[in-house]
């Protein structure tokens, strides 16, 4: 009986081995889907942005910023970081919804903003961490609406990955996706972080593995804060419009969330090598 059950995959294949097993087909709502993400994801970044919203460069905020401001942004924002993902993690309800709360989240953050823009760069070391929670405790709600946990410890880990998209490019060439090329550069952090965080779980003092995370996205993501902070410098925004900077900038990464957690979603259906080449030739809309 077990000997008429035994296959000749040689006869059946001719390499010998099983036939790969089929992969789902893309569906139209899949190619929507994508096209949606990669509109979301390669769109302009957050400094041109905000340069439409105040009707110049944000470089005329960086000349009004005392000297050394550059240095206590980026150290606000690697605790901001360490801090933020606990704290939106223990607040986040698995709710049984597709709609996020995207609203909300911005009247949050815009209330912050009104705050830190009436005192300045001096507020920024309360109000970054508090805003930070937010964005992240938002990115967790708009995971969860595409069908990720937000409790697990890998949604968790690509919610801080979003806060590294939008700013510098990493690659020179141009023919490489910014998206793809972030994820490649943060790939090997993200697995080593993951790791030891499932091992030892998360502390906000963290572990090397994870300081090097957080050092790696720190370094992009203080990028697009000295541009908020510059663009709240500019007197007429730093008094009367910080909240709406404080939205634009919470606006930005439910974008950058809602495009990277449909794409992960793609790519559990599909696979990512799959994914990337339809990406790749999907036009922008």
């Amino acid at each position: 009986m077990d000997e008429a059950l035994e296959i000749d995959w040689e006869v059946v294949s001719p390499s010998g081995k099983p036939p790969p097993l089929p992969v789902p087909a893309w569906s139209e709502q899949d190619h929507r889907d994508l096209r949606r993400a990669k509109h979301l994801l390669e769109n302009p970044g957050l400094a041109a942005k905000l340069a439409e919203l105040i009707g110049g460069p944000v470089e005329k905020g960086f000349k009004l910023l005392p000297n050394g401001w550059r240095d206590t942004v980026q150290l606000a924002s690697r605790k901001a970081l360490m801090s933020a993902m606990e704290v939106a993690a223990t607040t986040v309800r698995d709710r049984n919804t597709s709609r996020s709360s995207d609203f909300s989240h911005q009247v949050a953050v815009g209330a912050t903003g009104c705050v830190g823009g009436i005192f300045g760069l001096p507020a920024m070391i309360w109000e970054l961490p508090l805003s930070t929670s937010l964005m992240l405790r938002s990115m967790l709600d708009v995971a969860r609406s595409e069908g990720h946990p937000p409790k697990d410890l890998i949604t968790r880990l690509s919610c801080l990955e979003v806060f590294a998209l939008g700013g510098p490019q990493v690659a020179d060439d141009a023919a490489e996706s910014a998206y793809w090329s972030v994820r490649s550069a943060l790939s090997v952090a993200l697995s080593d972080a993951a790791v030891f965080i499932a091992r030892n779980g998360f502390t906000t003092e963290g572990g090397p593995a994870v300081v090097k995370l957080i050092s790696s996205i720190a370094g992009r993501f203080g990028v697009l804060v000295s541009e908020q902070v510059a663009a709240k410098a500019i007197p007429i925004i730093g008094a009367v419009a910080g909240s709406t900077v404080n939205v634009l900038f919470m606006k930005h990464f439910q974008d950058m969330a809602r495009g990277h957690f449909i794409v992960k979603r793609l790519e559990n259906k599909h696979g990512q090598n799959t994914v990337i080449r339809v990406y790749d030739s999907t036009p922008l809309r």
